[in-house]
């Protein structure tokens, strides 16, 4: 039990800021662009409450990462709707690669300091360490998402900016698509090769050239958390 407790204090807080962040800068985005239905139903805050989804919070303690309730935005509201959606669904994908560089970089910084002392050293590295271990997390599920939201596929970011740029004809065939795209993307993920010989040397390089020298922290991290 206190090995699930270490393991959950970890990945919390940047689960939630990285799914939370996500959601928020669609709606932000959304409204710079005239639709505020995000804020008018609460949604751009970082209140867990208004944006956690049970399963996609389960998933991230399980798989890694997750989901959160996606924040509402009408496209009916917008000037040029599909070309302004084009931007609403980047928000989200550049947003974690943002929260990536941000925690790359704390990474670098965190992998500098050394106990000063041995009588300081214990006290140190406990407080220390889990930091490392939170922020190389950070790193790596930001990095996950960006990668993972971009795959064309309808409902995710990727399929919804890929509507928008494909003729008229080809966006309305994507639209059809979406009631089932959360079914093909978990037999794409699931039950293809897509994560091992697509996603994951994606997501690995992105976080090896954010990390630098401390993707040794990254790799603890990982093996700590899912023992690989």
């Amino acid at each position: 039990m206190e090995a699930v407790l270490s393991k959950v204090a970890v990945m919390l807080v940047p689960a939630l800021l990285a799914i939370m962040m996500h959601e928020v800068s669609h709606g932000y985005v959304a409204e710079r662009f005239g639709d505020p239905t995000a804020r008018l139903l609460g949604r751009l805050n970082l209140n867990p409450f208004k944006h956690l989804d049970p399963i996609g919070s389960i998933a991230v303690f399980i798989f890694g990462f997750g989901w959160a309730k996606p924040v509402p935005v009408n496209p009916s509201n917008f000037r040029r709707p599909r070309k302004d959606m084009i931007w609403v669904a980047l928000a989200g994908p550049v947003t974690n690669l943002l929260l990536a560089l941000f925690s790359a970089l704390l990474l670098r910084l965190l992998g500098w300091f050394d106990p000063a002392s041995t009588a300081t050293a214990g006290i140190f590295m406990q407080l220390l360490t889990p930091l490392k271990m939170m922020v190389a997390f950070s790193l790596y599920i930001n990095v996950l998402l960006a990668v993972f939201n971009l795959l064309p596929v309808p409902p995710l970011d990727g399929g919804r900016i890929l509507m928008g740029l494909v003729p008229d004809v080809y966006a309305a065939l994507l639209s059809r698509l979406e009631p089932f795209g959360l079914i093909l993307i978990v037999l794409l993920v699931f039950f293809t090769d897509l994560w091992s010989m697509a996603l994951a040397p994606v997501i690995n390089v992105l976080v090896l050239l954010m990390a630098g020298r401390q993707m040794v922290l990254v790799e603890q991290a990982m093996r700590f958390l899912f023992g690989h």
